[in-house]
């Protein structure tokens, strides 16, 4: 007596030979007939968000250039995160 191993293949084998396309069951999103393009600022903006932000870090702690004769407050460490996280999110915007 024989036993038939069985392979554990769930889909069917395709190939040359089969001339019909299965149909699998998963969801595939139709393909779009135009590309969304961004506009020529967001990329522009984006850089501007992040390499100000760090400027401004980097200005606070490093080069004391902050203006007022406020040397390394908090206020400029929190004006170059946020300018970084804008930064993050208008990058999430570029297409």
């Amino acid at each position: 007596m024989e036993r038939k191993v069985k392979s554990g293949r769930v889909t069917p084998k395709g190939g040359p030979q089969s001339s019909s396309p299965t149909t699998s069951g998963r969801y595939t999103p139709p393909i779009p007939k135009e590309y969304k393009v961004s506009p020529r600022w967001v990329p522009v903006l984006m850089f501007i968000f992040l390499i100000g932000g760090v400027l401004v870090i980097i200005g606070n702690y490093l080069l004391d250039a902050a203006p007022g004769g406020l040397h390394s407050s908090n206020i400029y460490l929190l004006i170059g995160l946020v300018m970084i996280t804008a930064g993050f999110l208008t990058a999430t915007r570029y297409r």
